[in-house]
């Protein structure tokens, strides 16, 4: 049965995606040139050194952040992914994580301060993240793949849109839930609006913002396994290679490295999370909040 009216929608994007590649393809060259580079220094220091050399690293890291144990778990869990073959391609995929991640975090988490400072940015940007987190993951990779080629590029500028709107919003609750006495304490003291955001509400923000730090982790390392399907290199690419062979084996392997990374991922960034209550005391207190302010009019 033949609709009444047909919106053309498709077409329009098609357009509109067109004016873009043929308007901005120097912006595009110049972004794909900084992210091939980025990648390819990371992914050297990662993949160079002997790989019990990057274990005893990551070890020390998540024994330095969370405990003896964590720290064990960590050798042991990446000396699988040696053990199973797939160490540089963990390594490739952690390195397209880390860029994207960083850059989604640079993103986001000043739109989650103008959010939170405005109530008419954060009616224009909630229903943006909502557009951006109910649409398929795969969608994002169509336009990436046309602007950006085949690679490990589409699958970072993807990524990065598919993961930073946990950033944007667990910045705007953190600050949002800051005590407003607190805030009006700092006031009280002569402090400026920067040095109340950087001195008193991000500091007691600072546990809910890397709340949000680890869910922008997790789904940018979700989506790397999808940034397989446009070449990118890692992990991703072994997995839709097992799919098209129906090895079990190769996609159990690659599944196993993933699971390692995204647990030491997990559990370094909310230890981290956990340990920045220690600066404000265990909770953002009112008690805590207020010393924030008193130095922070100290400092004004």
């Amino acid at each position: 049965m033949e609709p009444v009216f047909r919106i053309p929608l498709g077409e329009w994007v098609e357009v509109g995606l067109d004016w873009l590649i043929t308007t901005l393809d120097s912006v595009f060259v110049f972004i794909r040139a900084f992210f091939v580079g980025a990648y390819d220094g990371l992914d050297w220091l990662l993949t160079a050194p002997p790989y019990w050399v990057i274990i005893v690293v990551f070890a020390a890291i998540a024994w330095w952040a969370s405990s003896w144990k964590m720290g064990v778990g960590t050798a042991v869990g990446f000396a699988v992914i040696s053990g199973v073959n797939q160490w540089e391609n963990a390594m490739h995929s952690l390195a397209l994580v880390v860029i994207a991640t960083v850059v989604a975090l640079i993103i986001s988490i000043p739109l989650g301060i103008w959010a939170a400072s405005s109530n008419r940015a954060s009616s224009i940007i909630k229903p943006i993240l909502d557009f951006l987190q109910t649409m398929p993951a795969m969608v994002y990779l169509i336009p990436a793949l046309a602007m950006f080629r085949v690679g490990v590029v589409p699958g970072i500028i993807a990524t990065i849109i598919f993961a930073m709107a946990p950033g944007v919003r667990f910045t705007e609750l953190g600050i949002r839930g800051v005590d407003k006495e607190v805030v009006e304490a700092g006031h009280a003291f002569g402090s400026s609006p920067a040095r109340i955001l950087y001195q008193i509400q991000l500091p007691l923000a600072r546990p809910t913002i890397m709340a949000g730090v680890n869910q922008v982790i997790m789904l940018s390392l979700s989506m790397v396994v999808i940034a397989g399907m446009v070449g990118a290199p890692g992990l991703g690419g072994e997995i839709v290679l097992a799919l098209g062979r129906i090895d079990a084996g190769l996609g159990f392997e690659a599944g196993i490295a993933v699971v390692v990374l995204a647990v030491f991922l997990d559990r370094v960034t909310a230890s981290f999370g956990t340990n920045s209550t220690s600066g404000a005391g265990k909770s953002p207190t009112r008690k805590a909040g207020k010393k924030l302010a008193g130095k922070a009019g100290a400092n004004a």
